[in-house]
Formats: C-alpha cells, sequence, structure tokens
C-alpha cells in the first residue's frame, strides 16, 4: 500500500498527489476534473470522471466461436456492464446459427434489443439504468418469483394439474432475468463505486454477500422448478399419497415460504433477530421433513422416489434460506444496532 502526505493550500484547504502511475492508466491531466466520493466508512473514492460514462462497448469477434460460445459471450458482457455488445465477423457474412444466438440471448436479459444488423456484424444495446433499480427491491422481487414458482407446482401436484404446472416452469425465464440483472448490477457497482448509491447502498461492502443471496434465490427458483418437473412426469401429475401426507407437503410449502422471505427481508432490512429466527426455523423445518420421511406408508420404490425428490427440494430452498440468513447477519452486525457498538 502507497501512503501520500497531505498538505495545506490554504485555511481550510487540505489536498494529496495523485500517484502519477494512475493518472497516466486513468487518462488524467492537468485541468480535467475527477469524481469524489464519500462513504459512512471514513473511505474517500476518486474516480476519473470518464469512470461515470457507462458507454462502454464490446464486440465479439465471431469467427471462431460456436452458437452457444457467441451467446455465453453477450451474457457475460451484459453482465459485465456493457452498454452495447456487437457481434461481428471478418471473414464473411454471419452464420444463421450465431444470429439465432444472438437473438436467444436477447430474449433471456432484461433491457437488451438489437439497434443495428448487417450482414457482418449485429449490434445490441442494453437500456437499463441502474438508478431504474435498487439491489433490495430485485433480490425481493426474485424471492418473490421464487415462492409464486414453488406454490403454483406444489398446488399443481396436489390437484394434478399439469397446466398450473407448465404455468410454474414458464416463470423460470423470468426468474433467471432477474438474476442476470442483479448479477449486472453488483458488477457495475463494483467497477464504479460512485453507482453503489444509485443501486440503493451506501458502500460497496454488501456487494459481496448480495452476489451470494441472488445465486441463492435463483437456485431456490430451480428447485421450484425440479418440482413442477415432477408434476409434469409423473403419471396422473400427482404423487401417489394419502390426502393427509399431501396436506402436510403442502403445511411445509408454507414454512419454506416463510423462511425464505424472512431470510431476504433480515438481509434488505439489516436485522439480526430475523436471522436468529430464520435459524430456528431451518431447525424446525429440517425435523418436519424427516418426519414425514419417516411416516410415509409403504410404497413401491418409485411412488417413493418422487416423494422423497419433493421433500428433498423444499429442505434445500430452506437451506439457501439459512444461507442467505448467514450473509444477513453479517451485514447486520457491521452495524450499530441495539446488539452491536462499534468503536
Amino acid at each position: 500500500m502507497e501512503t501520500r502526505k497531505v498538505q495545506r493550500l490554504g485555511p481550510s484547504t487540505l489536498a494529496m498527489t495523485l500517484p502519477a502511475e494512475w493518472a497516466s492508466a486513468q487518462g488524467v491531466e492537468k485541468g480535467d476534473e475527477v469524481s469524489i466520493r464519500m462513504s459512512g466508512k471514513g473511505t474517500l473514492t476518486v474516480m476519473p470522471e470518464s469512470a461515470s460514462s457507462e458507454e462502454t462497448e464490446a464486440i465479439i469477434h465471431a469467427d471462431d466461436l460456436d452458437a452457444d460460445a457467441v451467446e455465453r459471450a453477450i451474457v457475460a458482457q451484459y453482465v459485465l456492464g456493457r452498454r452495447v455488445i456487437r457481434i461481428e465477423t471478418d471473414d464473411g457474412a454471419l452464420s444463421s446459427d450465431h444470429i439465432n444466438a444472438v437473438y436467444s440471448a436477447e430474449t433471456q436479459l432484461m433491457g437488451l434489443g438489437v439497434i443495428e444488423e448487417t450482414p457482418e456484424s449485429i449490434s445490441i444495446r442494453c437500456s437499463v439504468d441502474p438508478e431504474d433499480f435498487t439491489l433490495d427491491n430485485l433480490l425481493e422481487r426474485l424471492e418473490r418469483t421464487g415462492r409464486t414458482m414453488r406454490g403454483e407446482a406444489i398446488k399443481a401436484l396436489a390437484h394434478g394439474n399439469p397446466d398450473l404446472a407448465q404455468r410454474a416452469l414458464n416463470r423460470e425465464r423470468q426468474a433467471n432475468k432477474i438474476f442476470v440483472l442483479l448479477l449486472r448490477l453488483i458488477f457495475t457497482a463494483y467497477q464504479n463505486p460512485n453507482l453503489a448509491r444509485a443501486v440503493g447502498l451506501d458502500t460497496g461492502f454488501p456487494l459481496i454477500g448480495y452476489r451470494s443471496i441472488s445465486k441463492n434465490l435463483e437456485l431456490t427458483a430451480d428447485n421450484a422448478e425440479d418440482i413442477a418437473d415432477i408434476v409434469m412426469e409423473t403419471d396422473g401429475h400427482t404423487l401417489d399419497v394419502d390426502n393427509s401426507v399431501m396436506r402436510e407437503i403442502r403445511e411445509l410449502t408454507d414454512e419454506v415460504d416463510e423462511i425464505t422471505s424472512l431470510a431476504v427481508e433480515a438481509a434488505v432490512e439489516r436485522d439480526y433477530d430475523l436471522t436468529i429466527t430464520v435459524r430456528r426455523m431451518f431447525h424446525e423445518i429440517s425435523n418436519r421433513e424427516r418426519e414425514i420421511l419417516s411416516s410415509l406408508p409403504e410404497m413401491d420404490n418409485e411412488s417413493l422416489l418422487q416423494v422423497r425428490e419433493v421433500l428433498v427440494s423444499l429442505e434445500q430452498t430452506a437451506g439457501y434460506a439459512m444461507r442467505n440468513a448467514e450473509i444477513a447477519a453479517n451485514l447486520a452486525l457491521n452495524e450499530e444496532s441495539e446488539h452491536m457498538t462499534i468503536n
């Protein structure tokens, strides 16, 4: 770590010099303006004025990439915060597979649209403004989407309704869009601390925790998708169990819904007491899952496996909520509260 001496330039002005290597790398010269951001944690961030511009462009050279690789590259550049992504080839026109990959990626990503197309290249632009969203709001939206999917899947299982299960499966694309948008905003705020406040944070400290929470919520949506898949694949689209067992599974689902919601609330509100509640509920849910499994009547192996898969998906979802509560506890304990004084 390099140190700098602070000098007095006037009665009320203190100054220090900028490292020449940094200034050269950022293109900062005498007379240029820089952005200064102060956080509540005693940190002062200096950034070149160019860092506030989001009009960054990435060019994907598709000549040596197959369609899947092009699609993954577009998603990656979106996550990294590029405003414009151009896909081009130096050797003739883009193939049909490459063109289809571009439009496939476009449908997966929020705010992305084609702005220019020629035989040799396609340019797509992201219209998402970080100030249009907050990370807290997106976390809550992702949790609600996963909870809705789970409710539809379990209800479909109870009533043998494949249409309702398909509705849950259709929501997976929306869950993925929210997740990838979260990643974009997290990466953008990390690269440009000036944008942390725009996405609802006072500092960049919570970003790594929010990254983990968003992934856990995406995985809970995958768990709901697994249950919906069981509905679609099972004879009669339901489990071969008594009504009393199905009722216990639905009650367990209600408990899982509550724990996933509380864990996100604990993170957003920095509420340590809620994390304690989530921890207690997690142990109760784990015990309840084992009780349901151990009390099942005799049944064939295939039916037993299907019930077990549903219960495992619900317990895994509760486990992801427990992980989110652990992250929420760290965020909460980094701030002063009735439980914590930080000197």
